[in-house]
């Protein structure tokens, strides 16, 4: 007889609850005061429960993240699809981005100036965004890959950066990521002469 085929999906249903909760609480409270056992009391679980998910804060923190940006990478093409022009669909990408994270009162939160830039670590640090990041730069035209990863990385600090520090508004915003962003992540290819 088979074992438990639900055990999987209690699982993701559990760890999806506690993400939930913790996401509230860094929505109303910032990333950085929220602790442990305030996320377990709001989940509606144990600590020892929260602790077989999530081994400490940095896991719990970068499971949301890395759950979160899957999220916003869907939206973000999503609403982007159509746009056919690399250089085109490199500002709608980036300005979609900023713009997700911005209605998001919880990813927002992870990007506020009045604690320590939690959300630039983790960004700079995760797999999960290096690795979207990489894949939106490549749809955009192949590349190196060592190119491709490079870019990636100073990407999500362009990103990070205009969190962190937004321009004046969307406009300005979009005038700096085509005059210093596009211009380096897609060039306009040389034309021959024959």
């Amino acid at each position: 007889m088979a074992g438990d085929w639900l055990a999987a999906r209690r699982t993701e249903v559990a760890a999806d609850r506690i993400l939930d909760a913790a996401g509230e609480l860094f929505a109303t409270r910032g990333v950085a005061s929220v602790g442990m056992h305030e996320i377990a009391e709001t989940a509606g679980c144990s600590r020892a429960t929260l602790y077989r998910y999530f081994e400490n804060r940095e896991a719990l923190r970068t499971a949301y993240v890395n759950r979160e940006t899957h999220r916003l990478n869907q939206k973000m093409t999503e609403q982007i699809t159509g746009v056919e022009d690399p250089r085109e669909r490199l500002i709608a990408g980036v300005t979609t981005s900023l713009r997700l994270v911005r209605q998001s009162p919880a990813l927002a939160a992870w990007f506020a100036t009045s604690e320590a830039p939690i959300g630039g670590t983790i960004a700079e640090h995760s797999d999960i965004v290096q690795a979207l990041t990489a894949a939106f730069l490549v749809s955009l035209g192949p590349d190196d890959p060592a190119v491709v990863a490079r870019r990636a990385r100073w990407l999500v600090r362009v990103i990070t950066s205009l969190l962190i520090f937004p321009g004046d508004d969307e406009a300005d915003e979009r005038a700096m990521i085509e005059e210093f962003v596009v211009p380096i992540i897609a060039p306009v290819q040389a034309v021959r002469l024959e």
